[in-house]
C-alpha cells in the first residue's frame, strides 16, 4: 500500500493504520446502514485531518499553566483556513473536519460529473470568498474516481488566489490519481490524503471495490 508518494506536481498520503482499515471495511459493507455510514465517514475524516493539517499555519501563543508561563502554539486565524466540501457527498465529511478545525471558515462548491463525459464537470453552485489569496484550503470529497472533479475544483480555488490546496478523500482510484497528477496546475502547492487506493475504475467510472455511490449511502437515493 502507498503511504507517502511524491509525484511530479503533487504529494499523496495514504493512511496505513489498522483502525482505518477496520472502519473502512465496515464502511464498504453494503449492509451498513446510512446512520452508521455517516458516523464512520466522520470518524475517518477526523483521522485523516491529522495528516492533512500537518503543515497548517500556527502562531505563538503565550499562556500560563498551573505551574509557570510558557509559549505554546495555536492555529493562525489571519487568514483562517477554509474547508470546501464538494456537494453533495462532501457534506458528509464536513462534521468530522470541523470538529478538528472548529475555527476554520466553510465554503461550498457544487460540482457533478457529466455522465456522458466522465472526466468533465458541471459547476452548479458556489459559496466561496472572491479572494482566497494566502488561504490554506481543504477540499473534501469522498471519492477520487476519474479525478475530473478534483482538478476542476482545485483550479476553481486557484482562480481566486489559492496556492495551497489539500484534498481529503476517503478512497481513490489509480486512474484518478494519474489524471490529477497530469492535469493539476504545477504552480499550486497541492496534496491529497486518502484512506486507501483501490484497484481500478469500472466501465461506469465507479471505484472498484469501492463503497458504491457515497452520496446515496450518506443521504439515500434521489429518484
Amino acid at each position: 500500500m502507498l503511504r507517502g508518494l511524491t509525484l511530479v506536481s503533487m504529494e499523496i498520503h495514504v493512511l496505513d493504520h489498522p483502525l482505518v482499515e477496520h472502519k473502512l471495511t465496515v464502511l464498504r459493507d453494503k449492509n451498513t446502514s446510512s446512520a452508521t455510514f455517516r458516523e464512520l465517514v466522520s470518524e475517518l475524516v477526523m483521522l485523516e485531518t491529522y495528516e492533512a493539517t500537518r503543515n497548517i499555519d500556527v502562531v505563538d501563543c503565550p499562556i500560563e499553566t498551573p505551574i509557570c508561563p510558557m509559549v505554546g502554539k495555536k492555529l493562525s486565524d489571519h487568514p483562517r483556513p477554509i474547508i470546501v466540501p464538494v456537494l453533495r457527498a462532501g457534506l458528509g465529511m464536513l462534521d468530522g473536519m470541523t470538529r478538528m478545525l472548529p475555527t476554520a471558515e466553510v465554503g461550498f462548491l457544487g460540482m457533478k460529473r457529466d455522465e456522458e463525459h466522465p472526466t468533465q464537470q458541471i459547476t452548479y453552485a458556489n459559496r466561496l470568498p472572491d479572494d482566497l489569496t494566502g488561504r490554506q484550503c481543504f477540499l473534501i470529497d469522498p471519492m477520487l474516481a476519474t479525478g475530473g472533479t478534483l482538478v476542476a475544483a482545485t483550479h476553481y480555488l486557484a482562480e481566486r488566489g489559492a496556492k495551497d490546496v489539500t484534498a481529503v478523500c476517503i478512497l481513490a482510484a489509480p486512474e484518478g490519481i494519474e489524471f490529477v497528477e497530469k492535469n493539476i496546475d504545477p504552480s499550486i502547492d497541492f496534496k491529497v490524503v486518502v484512506c486507501a487506493v483501490d484497484e481500478a475504475l469500472n466501465e461506469k467510472a465507479y471505484i472498484v471495490p469501492g463503497l458504491g455511490d457515497a452520496g446515496d449511502r450518506l443521504y439515500g437515493v434521489i429518484d
